[in-house]
């Protein structure tokens, strides 16, 4: 082996504003054959979890970092021997930052023309939904799970190898970790070929400290900039949901027999766009460096989704331009993503205004935390049954709660309120909506 066809690879610019991520696991071992594209390890950044690929064949000589720990944009972390023919490949620098070799580690003579980012954007891997692919991850020995569901298991000691998985496909879920981890279940039969024993009573443990890494350690941080940047002004109202829950209802046999799982996000959005469409100063966001306030022209809606990892905001963009159908099967398919910790880091970017949906949960009110550095978000409370006032008499109304919260520094209390009022006005009759969208 010479220097001349080995080539130190670090970890790469895998999105906008990354420069570190939680090595959640290893896909190769040094010694193993790899193909050009093949995944080597896998990444979680607080944007979102990839597969880092090989840019070339040949062999895995030598691996740097552990399972759980943080690797930054530059740092290398695998060394590759080409096949023959094959020369290394070029990656551009990543903002003049040089690579951190880790210690007692040669560097190769190709490791000093690299740096931090690959020439193109990372495929974006897929979850495994067919036999065909279980067949294949199964060939190759390696469970399929969700990197938090792999980190539980670390946590708690368990050899992920061996849980059998209730999930789809075969998946191991949380759920099936904790229940090996408290002798609930057996393993694997091809791996232990006997059922387990319960496990002995433990002393409970009184305290628990988790790292706050990954997409947490970055929910942390965006919470307390928006909480200490913008001063936050939260409006409530309700609205009679009545119509509303007729129009879906109308429409939700044509949206099935089209492939959509119509729910009343959609038309929310709808009726949000129009009313930013009317109060503009809600679809913006303060350039602090400039002193200038950004009105941002497009409609583009954060949809706060709780994953499997945190808190995901995936980004549904240009709403104003898509019908309710194209809105329903958009918002299933990324908050689907959103769970697992899946979400391309496309998707999860140039957010103009959010809404946090939080309906299934239930609740009365919330006081949401503005996504910085929008300057509004909105919460939908869960639709209930209460007493209403029609016509001067007292009847049993579908009534639905509304909170926005907004940045006051941009947006004045009685715009938020009027902005609120106009969501309601078009959730309330929602015939109007479709006029105004026709």
């Amino acid at each position: 082996m010479t220097a001349q066809n080995t080539f130190d690879f670090p970890l790469p610019d895998i999105g906008e504003g990354v420069v570190e991520g939680e090595l959640v696991a290893w896909l190769v071992k040094p010694g193993d054959e790899v193909a050009e594209d093949q995944p080597m390890f896998e990444v979680m950044t607080d944007k979102a979890t990839v597969e880092i690929p090989s840019p070339r064949r040949g062999k895995i000589v030598a691996t740097f970092g552990k399972e759980g720990e943080i690797i930054k944009v530059g740092d290398v972390v695998v060394t590759i021997e080409m096949a023959p023919g094959q020369t290394a490949p070029i990656l551009h620098g990543h903002g003049g930052m040089a690579m951190n070799k880790p210690a007692g580690a040669e560097a190769s003579c190709a490791s000093t023309q690299m740096a931090a980012s690959l020439p193109e954007a990372l495929p974006q891997p897929e979850v495994p939904a067919t036999m065909a692919e279980v067949s294949v991850s199964a060939a190759s020995g390696r469970v399929l799970a969700t990197p938090a569901t792999r980190k539980l298991a670390r946590d708690l000691g368990v050899d992920i190898q061996r849980v059998p998985g209730t999930g789809p496909v075969g998946r191991v879920t949380k759920g099936d970790v904790q229940a090996f981890s408290s002798g609930k279940v057996a393993t694997h039969p091809e791996v232990s070929g006997a059922f387990a024993m319960p496990a002995p009573a433990a002393q409970p443990q009184l305290e628990e400290r988790i790292a706050l890494r990954g997409l947490r350690k970055k929910i942390s941080e965006k919470m307390v900039q928006s909480a200490f940047t913008a001063p936050h002004f939260t409006y409530m109202d309700e609205l009679d949901a009545t119509k509303l829950i007729a129009m879906r209802a109308e429409s939700k046999k044509a949206a099935e027999s089209q492939g959509a799982k119509l729910t009343y996000l959609p038309f929310i959005m709808k009726a949000v766009v129009a009313a930013l469409k009317k109060f503009p100063l809600l679809n913006a966001s303060l350039d602090d460096a400039t002193g200038e306030i950004v009105v941002k022209k497009y409609y583009n809606l954060g949809i706060a989704v709780a994953g499997e990892i945190g808190l995901i905001v995936p980004v549904i963009k240009d709403v104003d331009k898509k019908s309710i159908l194209q809105l329903a099967k958009e918002v299933a398919e990324v908050a689907e993503r959103a769970r697992v910790g899946r979400n391309h880091p496309e998707e999860l970017k140039g957010g103009t205004f959010t809404i946090s949906s939080i309906g299934s949960v239930g609740g009365l009110f919330a006081t949401p935390i503005i996504n910085h550095p929008e300057v509004g978000i909105l919460a939908v409370m869960k639709i209930k049954e209460r007493p209403v006032i029609r016509d001067g008499q007292i009847a049993i109304g579908q009534v639905m709660n509304l909170a926005l919260s907004f940045d006051h520094r941009v947006v004045d209390g009685a715009v938020g309120a009027d902005f609120t009022n106009e969501v309601i006005r078009y959730l309330e009759n929602p015939s109007n909506l479709m006029i105004e969208m026709a």
